[in-house]
């Protein structure tokens, strides 16, 4: 299998159906690993990270977007409001991507409570400025063949908190949710890196899939005046 017969994956043209007249010219990106793309190659699948898919997507029906990825490897939520929040709104984004917890879930010290108090902020600092903003529910790194297996019950409990708390806020808040946590693939070994902690080319290739899918369903519920130059 590659990506081009991946039922998973975006099909010829897709993209561009979807996200035809899109309004975005300033898209940013403020998380972790998974934000700032670490994901292992998978033969037959761009190495493309996963928000560069997203831009490259974009910007081939507009050619003026322009992307900035603050993502860092490590942070947790947190280090990302401390530290990304300030550049971003310099920025001046008119969509952002936001992409945070998992640090916080991988150990059993998780607070989900700050972990949701930490993204709202985010989240409506960004809305307040003018940007869209989309929010994520991770693959469910559990199911990594890497995780040692007396960690995966404990892991796995946590990153669905994670998950449903997230996708809560999303609906709260009126994001954009890309929801992978109940993904087919979520439970695929085959889908993660190596380290345990990370996808693969794969999943990337899904999750910009399923991003165009969500971005396209936003556009469709909440059309967009596109504004000239």
């Amino acid at each position: 299998m590659n990506e081009a017969n991946d039922p998973y994956c975006l099909r010829p043209g897709e993209s561009v159906e979807l996200l035809a007249g899109h309004p975005w010219r300033r898209f940013v990106v403020l998380g972790d690993s998974v934000a700032e793309g670490l994901c292992e190659p998978v033969d037959g699948y761009s190495t493309l990270q996963w928000a560069d898919r997203i831009a490259a997507e974009l910007r081939a029906v507009q050619p003026e977007l322009v992307c900035r990825n603050l993502g860092v490897s490590g942070l947790r939520t947190r280090e990302i409001l401390a530290t990304q929040l300030e550049p971003a709104l310099v920025f001046g984004p008119d969509l952002a991507l936001v992409v945070g917890g998992g640090n916080d879930a991988f150990p059993a010290t998780y607070d989900a409570d700050r972990v949701d108090r930490e993204l709202t902020l985010m989240i409506t600092t960004l809305q307040d400025a003018g940007a869209d903003v989309m929010t994520l529910g991770m693959f469910d790194i559990s199911y990594s063949p890497a995780v040692a297996d007396w960690l995966r019950p404990g892991l796995r409990q946590r990153m669905r908190t994670l998950s449903d708390r997230t996708a809560a806020l999303a609906d709260k808040l009126n994001t954009v949710h890309i929801h992978l946590t109940d993904h087919p693939l979520s439970t695929d070994p085959t889908l993660y890196s190596s380290d345990g902690r990370h996808g693969n080319a794969r999943s990337d290739a899904v999750a910009t899939a399923e991003t165009v899918r969500a971005l396209g369903r936003h556009l469709i519920a909440a059309p967009h005046q596109d504004s000239p130059g």
